[in-house]
């Protein structure tokens, strides 16, 4: 720098001149300029942004202690004529009160120690967690949420769990939230708050607060938790069902959030090292018992039907008003609603009657669900179950033939106590020791009004029903569908899509797909040969059915159609041949059966079964309106179709077959007295399950019966058709006093004579002359299906009378006569009652060795007596030379 004399002199100079003081003032002036609006701006950004924050914080709901407790107003159920069935409350939703007191200090400090780590010093909002979780969502790295376990208790009480549409909403909602969470905690001591939210929480399988949880999960008091198990419990509320200690994928995740609990209450000084190893090496998954104690000690529990409505409920709230599974059980079991279901309480009763009817079982047997814990000196615990009894007997002991399944509940005691006693050791102790015996075979059934989708009645399994939410075979158990597949899968699309009539025949005899050879229930009466599409469902043809679907149909196209009847549980391995035989992966349930068979019974219109008509609120608004979801899956014609021949099969009929072969209709034990009724019956391998599903013109019901493991039906003794009976029976009471309207059969079908050896248009004069007897019958067509050409399955050819083989040059002519007989398949080796009447060979009792010629030294015949013309010898050029087929349809 340059500090001179003279440089100083100019420096003032410029300075005192006017251009630079102006230029001064015009800056100095924008700077001023500049900062006023910059102030004016953020005053009036700060108000604009103090009065929303103010009208959104007058508008948050008023707050006080009894608001903010767990909600306990009880949930209704009302059956179709308006009675009260069942209440729902927190005793029986698995909500039990515990109090602070109650609390262990370990199931304390777990929730705090994943939840909220600070509880005991934030005053309602914390804001290191609050920038923690901001950083974590920029950054794509959540550590952890912002809200505090007062929050979370206002946002479960107050706000029903956050179930905002749009971000505006949320933000809303979450300034209130902050805003309310300060006042709360100036009025409520942090015990009573911790208390609320541990009472609160939804902690998976229906159960509600850490009370009930204990329960639930390992049978004992809230208050008698270890460090184990109470950081299992609080491992579950962040996701109830990804957590669950009860599946296998949830007990994996449950056990990585149980490590993560431990590790944060070691850092935080609530546990030390030993302590935190020591739960570790807990074996704790084993001790949790899978069985809902809390309901079980309920008087009353809930009924089959009520047990499948609160699961479609739950799933109604959660799809149709977007509540989260936690919202949805707060709201079904404490939200004081009113739920209106279809159930008719005659109808149930009538069902509920025969299914525990002794006199309807041809056998009684008990299996048994035990389950034992034993404490051993060295303080382990271990535990026992029916499945571990059972291996006991057949691996330990060698009765290769144990099966579980007892005459009397005493031959049942004498096996437990001799198994517990072999399990039972010197200087252990007993924990816990709880058998149930359950009746085998065991049953469910489903009826329900085709027309409008309403479940009339349910029930899950004959018995007292001991606990609610039980095993319900109705609904959700799958199993093997047997023969009743072979309508929705293969008959059904071959009528419907595939250009089939139900005169299309299919060669009943030895079939192999792959490595798999197909065989029919009725082996030992051989097979049919020609058999048609309503023979296949009329006598339950296995090999017609596999036939259909493998020529016709296809295996994906099959599969398709199941699933538009409403059957889910289908895979991508249910592609096969044994498919419309019920031979799929996982089963169907009776529930979704029965519905699928009902669409056809509604004219192939299909509705999704409905438990309930409408849900009101505790105000008594309109919660939910349960509009029944429908589709057509089939035409009205091959509903018709399929329904005359389902109705056949309920009808005493024989198989047109030879004389002494005896094939008869499957379902004549189940026809209704008095009543028009279609239905089909289904029997796996080795009759493990049996059903049957049928309709009338007003319901339409399922039937299953079976044993719970999977013992035969037959190998214990019972027939396998006491299930029609009891389908019968529940039937025929529920349609007293109901007129028989019939299956009115629409415009869209039409009537023909046909061929049932071909399907096609009769021969005349030859398939009449069927050697059983006339081939030709009136069959239902949907029109414009009614075939145009000429049976050529049917031939009528000259036979020689002594042989009935294709005459020689040497067969008399006068003992030449004409016969029907069948053109059987190319290739076909015979075997079949078809085969019986195929196309012979020659005569093998005229042939050149038999005829005498005269010798030379024979005179000539007497002058009296003429000698015969000679004739051409009859040497037919191929077995069909001499086949007699009239001019008619087709042959012009």
């Amino acid at each position: 720098m340059n500090y001179g004399k003279n440089e100083v002199a100019r420096k003032l100079q410029r300075s005192s001149s006017k251009a630079q003081k102006v230029a001064s003032k015009l800056v100095l002036w924008l700077v001023k300029l500049v900062l006023v609006l910059f102030t004016v701006g953020i005053i009036l950004s700060a108000s604009l942004g103090y009065g929303i924050f103010k009208g959104i914080i007058d508008a948050a709901p008023e707050i006080d202690v009894a608001s903010i407790e767990p909600s306990g107003y009880a949930t209704m159920v009302y059956d179709s004529k308006g009675n009260l069935t069942e209440t729902l409350v927190k005793s029986g939703s698995n909500r039990l009160e515990a109090t602070y007191e109650e609390l262990p200090q370990c199931l304390i400090d777990a929730f705090v120690a994943i939840e909220d780590s600070r509880f005991w010093s934030h005053h309602g909002v914390d804001l290191r967690s609050m920038i923690r979780a901001a950083v974590g969502i920029l950054t794509n790295n959540p550590a952890g949420g912002g809200s505090t376990l007062t929050q979370q208790l206002i946002k479960n009480n107050i706000f029903a769990g956050g179930n905002e549409d749009s971000f505006g909403e949320k933000l809303e909602r979450k300034l209130q939230e902050q805003y309310l969470a300060l006042q709360l905690e100036k009025i409520m001591d942090k015990e009573i708050i911790l208390k609320n939210y541990l009472n609160t929480i939804n902690l998976g399988n229906n159960t509600l607060g850490v009370k009930s949880a204990a329960k639930r999960y390992f049978g004992k008091d809230v208050s008698d938790l270890t460090l184990s198990e109470a950081t299992v419990i609080a491992g579950i509320t962040q996701n109830p069902t990804k957590y669950n200690p009860l599946s296998e994928k949830g007990q994996k995740n449950n056990e990585e959030k149980r490590r993560v609990i431990l590790q944060y209450m070691y850092e935080q000084g609530k546990i030390s090292k030993e302590d935190q190893e020591e739960a570790l090496a807990d074996d704790v998954y084993s001790r949790i018992q899978n069985v809902d104690l809390v309901t079980q000690e309920s008087q009353n529990p809930y009924s089959y039907f009520t047990d499948e409505l609160t699961e479609q409920v739950m799933t109604a709230l959660q799809e149709k008003l977007g509540y989260t599974e936690s919202q949805a059980s707060n709201l079904l079991y404490a939200g004081g609603l009113s739920i209106y279901t279809t159930q008719d309480p005659d109808l149930q009763a009538i069902v509920d009657e025969e299914v525990n009817n002794p006199d309807n079982y041809d056998v009684v047997y008990y299996s048994v669900d035990y389950r034992l814990s034993i404490q051993h000196e060295d303080e382990t615990v271990t535990n026992y179950s029916d499945e571990t009894m059972k291996t006991y007997y057949r691996t330990d002991l060698g009765q290769a033939s144990y099966d579980g399944l007892f005459k009397t509940k005493e031959e049942a005691d004498e096996a437990i106590a001799a198994y517990k006693s072999a399990m039972t050791k010197e200087g252990d102790t007993v924990l816990g020791e709880v058998v149930y015996y359950i009746l085998q075979p065991q049953v469910s059934f489903v009826l329900m009004d085709q027309h409008t989708g309403y479940v009339k009645a349910v029930n899950g399994g004959r018995g007292t029903k001991e606990i609610s939410l039980s095993l319900n075979r109705a609904t959700n158990t799958l199993r093997q569908p047997g023969s009743t597949f072979k309508v929705l899968t293969a008959f059904a699309p071959a009528l419907d899509t595939c250009g089939a009539t139900l005169s299309t025949v299919y060669y009943d005899a030895p079939y192999t797909v792959g490595q798999k050879t197909f065989r029919n229930w009725y082996a030992k009466k051989g097979y049919m040969g020609y058999s048609t599409i309503r023979d296949g469902i009329v006598y339950s043809m296995n090999i017609v059915a596999v036939r259909c679907m493998m020529e016709t149909v296809t295996p994906q196209l099959g599969v398709e159609y199941a699933r538009n009847f409403g059957i889910t549980s289908l895979t991508e391995t249910d592609y096969n041949a044994a498919t419309p035989l019920g031979g799929i992966t996982k089963g169907v349930s009776n529930l979704e059966l029965t519905g699928a068979y009902a669409a056809i019974a509604n004219g192939g219109i299909y509705t999704k079964p409905v438990f309930f008509t409408k849900i009101l609120d505790h105000n008594g608004k309109v919660l939910l309106e349960n509009e029944p979801q429908t589709k057509r899956v089939l035409k009205d014609s091959t509903a018709f179709l399929l329904t005359d021949a389902l109705a056949e099969s309920m009808e005493s009929s024989r198989m047109y077959a030879s004389p002494g072969v005896s094939l008869n209709s499957t379902s004549v034990p189940a026809n209704i007295p008095g009543m028009s009724n279609a239905g089909k019956s289904g029997t796996t391998t080795s009759n493990v399950d049996i059903w049957f599903v049928g309709y009338t013109p007003y319901y339409t019901a399922g039937i299953w019966s079976g044993c719970d493991d999977n013992q035969k039906i037959s190998a214990i003794g019972s027939s396998t058709s006491y299930h029609k009976r009891i389908w019968k029976q529940i039937m025929a009471r529920a349609h007293e006093g109901l007129a028989d309207t019939g299956f009115p059969v629409p415009d869209s079908i039409e009537t023909a004579s046909v061929c049932r050896k071909s399907g096609m248009l009769p021969n005349p004069g030859v398939c009449e002359a069927d050697p059983r007897g006339s081939a030709v019958y009136t069959e239902y067509f949907a029109k414009g299906t009614v075939p145009t050409q000429v049976c050529d399955h049917h031939v009528a050819i000259t036979v020689c009378g002594e042989s009935g083989g294709l005459p020689t040059e040497f067969c008399p002519l006068e003992s030449r006569h004409s016969r029907t007989v069948l053109v059987t398949p190319e290739g076909e080796s015979g075997g079949t009652d078809d085969s019986r009447y195929a196309m012979p060979g020659p005569c093998t009792v005229h042939t050149q060795s038999a005829v005498v010629l005269p010798s030379e030294n024979e005179t000539a015949a007497p002058d009296n007596e003429t000698v015969p013309e000679t004739t051409a010898p009859f040497i037919p050029s191929s077995p069909l030379d001499d086949i007699y087929i009239p001019v008619g349809p087709g042959y012009m």
